[in-house]
């Protein structure tokens, strides 16, 4: 049994955080099903960026442009039949686990994040547009986004809440997808909606690098795993979703995100043997699985209490980094990362555009 057939016996989903058209027509992302034990994936305008930019879409675009299709309208396009294919790709694992595992997921316009009502349109409409149930919807967990969060839950839209960072920006997700699903219940309508809790992981160190101690280097971010995963048991426990889960509620699970090791100095595998867990997902760039199939090792998995979080927490706090504002520095900073990604991106169908027409 290879290491990560092995993590997922242990319960813990791999997803692969990547996807691009010649991926599909090469059969690289079956490889990964069949070879690395992959059960799901996501994917970024970064990673669509650097395809459209390579040429692979070329075609595509050209015979869209020709039609009138520009900017968002045509990259949706790009992107929905790219994952519709990835969808049906993990479909058979989808049906195996019941709707646990085998998911997808597609976001929605960052230039929506501070306008709830279109937020929730958008996601309907690409949910709707792509037509496949295994499909998640990406939503921002900041502050602004939690209402479209619960609106999306509650209006039956799977959701995957991306750009977490700590245990509050985790139970703030969790209550908003809870609030959906008890919407749900009290209207009669099924509860059983997908979701996923996406935690950004490496740049909590990256952000710590030069002012922590020597001694804490690389551990902010599984000190700040290990009090995220302390909360979500305590969610998972909870009577409020105990009362849910006999509604027929499903739990949403907890992801593990930007996994691959930014120090060259560390281990390239940190963040997945660091943070293997039952029920919970790790997704990772080719690099990160690759390097995890190759020379990986299952660490110990985390404990439920938290274990000695808050301790690492502590000396953190003595050296004078504040966990709780660089939180939501982390989050203003990633959330304006990833306007500037989709401007990118928008400026590269552009360019390809015309570039081909």
């Amino acid at each position: 049994m290879n290491v990560t057939q092995a993590l997922h016996e242990q319960g813990q989903s791999i997803w692969l955080d990547n996807i691009t058209r010649s991926m599909l027509d090469t059969a690289q992302i079956q490889h990964y099903i069949d070879q690395y034990s992959v059960t799901g994936l996501t994917s970024n305008p970064s990673a669509f960026d650097k395809a459209i930019g390579s040429g692979d879409y070329d075609d595509a675009i050209r015979a869209k442009a020709a039609g009138g299709r520009k900017g968002e309208e045509l990259f949706f396009e790009l992107a929905i039949e790219d994952l519709q294919r990835a969808a049906d790709l993990f479909l058979p694992i989808h049906e195996r686990t019941d709707g646990v595992d085998g998911w997808v997921s597609l976001e929605v316009s960052p230039l929506l994040a501070y306008d709830t009502q279109r937020t929730v349109a958008a996601a309907k409409a690409l949910h709707a547009r792509a037509d496949r149930r295994n499909l998640f919807i990406k939503i921002p967990g900041t502050p602004e986004g939690l209402s479209a969060i619960e609106e999306a839950i509650a209006s039956g839209v799977p959701v995957n809440v991306t750009l977490l960072f700590s245990a509050d920006h985790y139970r703030a997700a969790a209550d908003a997808y809870l609030r959906g699903v008890e919407r749900r219940v009290q209207a009669g309508h099924d509860p059983a909606v997908g979701s996923v809790a996406s935690v950004f992981m490496s740049r909590w160190d990256v952000a710590v690098k030069d002012t922590a101690p020597a001694d804490l280097t690389d551990t902010l971010a599984l000190a700040v795993g290990l009090d995220v995963y302390r909360a979500y048991r305590e969610v998972m426990g909870s009577e409020r979703f105990q009362r849910l889960e006999n509604a027929g509620a499903r739990m949403q699970r907890l992801l593990w995100a930007s996994t691959r090791t930014k120090d060259p100095a560390a281990s390239d595998t940190l963040y997945v043997h660091g943070l293997a867990a039952p029920f919970t997902v790790n997704t990772m760039p080719d690099d990160a699985l690759k390097a995890f199939f190759d020379h990986g090792e299952i660490g110990e998995t985390l404990p439920s209490d938290g274990g000695e979080s808050e301790a690492m927490l502590a000396r953190f706090a003595s050296a004078g980094v504040d966990i709780k504002a660089l939180a939501t520095e982390l989050q203003s900073e990633g959330a304006k990362s990833f306007v500037a990604a989709w401007s990118d991106l928008m400026e590269r169908i552009d360019v390809q555009s015309k570039a081909v027409a």
